[in-house]
């Protein structure tokens, strides 16, 4: 149960206090895509999700879109100048272990920022790297993540009952 607890709990990826990551020597955030960046049937990025990318662009972080989904659902996102990393296989750990690989990270400076505790949260806890789950901005999901979704319930039941996390209770 602990690879399924992340170590921060936002309501959004524009709430979290990415100065705060930077000072604890967070160097690379991997984002996850659909209902984390984006609602799912969204095509292209929004302006508020331009902007975000752009400002952590600026503070030196480098920014991935790591996400599940295939190389034709990211190329409308390359415009943002962030890496898009498609087919991630999340909750496996070998693209998380070819990012490092590749970008010379140590797992204690990459955070994953995802909506599912099953791929993003599980994924990252497996490797050791920091973990940020945030809701899901939309209902709307892939027929594999709505079965995910419903697992997710009782796991986050479980997890409330033994006060370890709480739905809307958010910390970082």
């Amino acid at each position: 149960m602990k690879l399924l607890v992340p170590k921060m709990y936002q309501e959004s990826i524009y709430t979290i206090d990415y100065d705060k990551l930077k000072k604890n020597n967070i160097k690379c955030l991997l984002f996850d895509l659909d209902n984390t960046c984006v609602g799912y049937h969204e095509k292209f990025p929004t302006k508020e999700l331009e902007e975000l990318f752009n400002n952590l662009n600026k503070k030196g972080f480098k920014v991935i879109l790591f996400t599940n989904a295939p190389q034709k659902r990211v190329v409308p996102f390359i415009k943002l100048h962030v890496i898009c990393h498609s087919s991630s296989k999340k909750p496996f750990k070998k693209n998380f272990k070819k990012i490092m690989k590749q970008y010379k990270l140590a797992k204690e400076e990459i955070c994953i920022i995802g909506d599912q505790l099953f791929t993003d949260i599980l994924g990252g806890n497996k490797v050791g790297i920091h973990t940020c789950l945030v809701n899901p901005l939309t209902n709307e999901d892939f027929i594999l993540t709505k079965i995910f979704r419903m697992t997710e319930q009782i796991v986050f039941k479980l997890l409330e009952s033994k006060d370890i996390l709480k739905k809307g209770e958010y910390y970082e």
